[in-house]
């Protein structure tokens, strides 16, 4: 934490809400198990410093052992400080590993000027941070992605690729070999950036990226953080939205087999495409006996006993 003494009370608070958070969302979607070992991508941002002091403060008292790993891929991006995270990661006593790729020079190479250069680094970075994973024996990869990133992409599978899509908590590499977690995912980027100012962190910022204003993510962004504005509560409803759907009352049929529906229909009083009642989270667990080991994993994994 940046700075000597106590620390202040807004800061237990914040911290304590982010901790909750991911613990919350850690034992929702099972992403760590006894056991695992958890390798961190730590690009050096906000998001990711805060990804690893979190796993490393939850460990302490998670209901399962699981070993954290940090990993940094170094793109050889001019005036990138090789020398701060190694430094951080000693700092802290974590393990951590290194790996150089020139990704940056590809990116480049590929990539004419002006154009958005994310989609290539990204499936350059996916390839050499699943390789790792692999060398290192890691059974999940935890990204720092946070509840807003996963609402700008849904946004923009929308907008710009005609698909309800957006990043899932937790999933399965395309060749099943690894399992990538997310565990900011029910975290707001506001208290991420709070909490990264507050503890100081050696921000190391991403020239490949950050220097494109007019980048489609960065409307969609700047939209969202209207609708926060503007519209309070909007965002924390959207979020809750993707843990709510419901596919007979859309058009996948993929997901739903509307051709089974039957053609005739006994008149009833009122609309006959009725919505179906609404299950709380609890009753979804009660009526598949979790509910119990349910509620006692998000304690065990958010905070701690006040009392």
């Amino acid at each position: 934490m940046a700075g000597a003494g106590t620390p202040s009370n807004s800061f237990l608070r914040l911290r304590k809400k982010i901790e909750r958070a991911a613990g919350e969302a850690i034992a929702d979607y099972r992403m760590i198990d006894d056991g695992d070992v958890v390798m961190v991508c730590v690009s050096g941002g906000k998001d990711s410093f805060t990804l690893l002091s979190t796993l490393l403060a939850l460990r302490e008292r998670a209901p399962v052992n699981f070993r954290v790993i940090a990993m940094n891929l170094d793109q050889r991006q001019p005036g990138f400080p090789a020398d701060v995270l190694p430094r951080y990661f000693e700092t802290i006593g974590v393990e951590y590993r290194i790996v150089t790729e020139d990704t940056y020079a590809i990116v480049r190479d590929k990539i004419p000027a002006g154009k958005t250069t994310c989609s290539l680094c990204s499936r350059l970075r996916r390839g050499i941070i699943y390789r790792t994973a692999s060398e290192l024996g890691a059974t999940r990869i935890a990204l720092g992605h946070h509840r807003d990133d996963m609402l700008e992409t849904l946004f923009l599978n929308m907008f710009f690729g005609g698909r309800i899509k957006a990043m899932p908590p937790k999933l399965m590499s395309d060749d099943g070999r690894h399992i990538v977690i997310r565990p900011l995912a029910y975290c707001p980027e506001r208290l991420i950036a709070r909490y990264a100012v507050a503890m100081g962190y050696p921000i190391i910022p991403c020239n490949l990226c950050g220097s494109q204003p007019n980048a489609q993510r960065q409307q969609v962004k700047a939209m969202l953080a209207g609708w926060e504005r503007e519209f309070p509560g909007r965002i924390e409803s959207l979020s809750t939205a993707m843990k709510n759907v419901v596919p007979s009352h859309l058009g996948d049929r993929s997901l739903f087999d509307f051709a089974r529906l039957a053609s005739a229909v006994s008149p009833v009083e009122g609309d006959i495409a009725c919505d179906p009642p609404v299950m709380s989270s609890d009753d979804a667990c009660a009526s598949s006996g979790q509910i119990t080991s349910h509620r006692l994993l998000r304690h065990d994994f958010g905070e701690p006993c006040d009392h």
